[in-house]
């Protein structure tokens, strides 16, 4: 498998020789490792803003990258090969991606443009994009998916796309803060931005990795994310604050996207940040 997968007696940590993939006396790695290029498994190594993983049909990790391993609590890659998702992340997270896989198992049907704010245990929460495809034997059979999600951080851009975008971040702000009932257009938003639909749509993938559409979504639900954690105000207000049509809305839509529903939410950002002082 490459470098890094000829030693298997490294210590825990980000260290070279650490093995990229699951061990062959782990079952169901044979079938799915076969299907997999060695040299794709090792390239994944080489990224830095994009989590890698491979399951088998029964949802183990059977390799994974370094950024997937910092998204966990462990330390390295040997605490993580072998596990599944219960054992690595919250429960709501972990239900919400054996849900995911379930479903590509099932159907056979790759999964695209799944917008998820991904966060470990006490961790800092990000957005990412995620995709996962369906992985088949020789016979045709689907032995397992691999996964892929993006870290979405402002890439680089031109001075005049940077402007448009802050223009339009705080203009979707500001609709929040006045009509959040409104549901904003395309068209809104190009006109927001100083530019055309089509103009929009380049600038807000090149900055953010989004539609204009996933952008607003996110926006929406950061601010719900901010008022959960930040202040008591009731699970309705936070939901017309973010600009979702009633409560079992906005519940449903943060939970996908999150994994967790917003009162879930609340208790663990409470939990994590201790008691408050008198």
């Amino acid at each position: 498998m490459g470098a890094d997968s000829d030693n298997t007696t490294g210590t825990p940590g980000d260290v070279a020789g650490e093995p990229a993939q699951a061990s062959a006396g782990v079952p169901g790695t044979a079938a799915l490792m076969a299907a997999l290029s060695p040299v794709m498994v090792d390239l994944m190594d080489e990224l830095s803003d994009v989590m890698f993983c491979a399951k088998d049909a029964d949802g183990r990790y059977l390799a994974v990258n370094q950024v997937f391993v910092r998204r966990t609590n462990e330390r390295s890659r040997r605490q993580v090969l072998g596990r599944r998702a219960v054992d690595l992340f919250v429960p709501e997270l972990a239900e919400r991606y054996e849900a995911q896989d379930a479903e590509v198992l099932r159907t056979g049907r790759p999964l695209r443009n799944e917008l998820e704010l991904i966060r470990r245990v006490g961790g800092t929460p990000g957005w990412f994009l995620t995709a996962k495809l369906p992985v088949r034997d020789a016979a045709g059979r689907v032995v397992g998916l691999v996964s892929v999600s993006q870290d979405l951080r402002s890439g680089d851009a031109d001075d005049a796309t940077m402007d448009a975008m802050a223009r339009l971040v705080a203009a979707v702000e500001r609709h929040l803060d006045t009509s959040p009932g409104r549901p904003l257009s395309v068209a809104d938003l190009a006109r927001l931005s100083g530019s055309t639909p089509a103009v929009l749509d380049r600038r807000v993938r090149k900055v953010f990795g989004l539609s204009p559409r996933q952008l607003v979504l996110r926006t929406r639900v950061d601010r719900a994310a901010h008022l959960l954690t930040s202040t008591t105000t009731p699970l309705a207000d936070v939901a017309a604050a973010a600009g979702f049509y009633d409560q079992p809305s906005f519940t449903r839509t943060f939970a996908r996207l999150t994994g967790e529903t917003p009162s879930s939410f609340r208790r663990r950002a409470r939990t994590a940040a201790g008691p408050r002082p008198d």
